[in-house]
């Protein structure tokens, strides 16, 4: 097991995901966040299923981080109640890994 995780979330509005995309990364709360190509979520809200175009993000970042990380994206997300899930890597390769934890690390300028 690594420090490193992915965090997912999903936004419907390309603006306001890109917008928290960049302000995670600006921040160090993330080494990159990938935005992924329109998708189609089917889902139960408040008793009724809705259906709704939306983007996957993967936020790569760091145990110590994801406290941060949740606090940022409700800041900065429009949902009532954003998906925030969060994956444990398993392994991946050195380099990757260390780059990760270095770009989330305190910024020490």
């Amino acid at each position: 097991m690594t420090n490193v995780v992915v965090i997912l979330t999903t936004m419907s509005d390309a603006a306001q995901t890109d917008e928290l995309a960049r302000a995670l990364v600006d921040e160090r709360l993330a080494a990159c966040v990938n935005v992924g190509a329109p998708i189609t979520s089917i889902y139960r809200w408040q008793n009724a299923v809705e259906r709704e175009g939306e983007r996957q993000l993967l936020i790569k970042t760091t145990r110590d981080r994801v406290r941060d990380v949740e606090r940022r994206l409700r800041e900065l997300h429009p949902y009532e109640l954003p998906e925030f899930l969060v994956l444990p890597v398993e392994s991946g390769s050195e380099a990757y890994l260390r780059w990760v934890s270095e770009c989330v690390a305190a910024d020490t300028r």
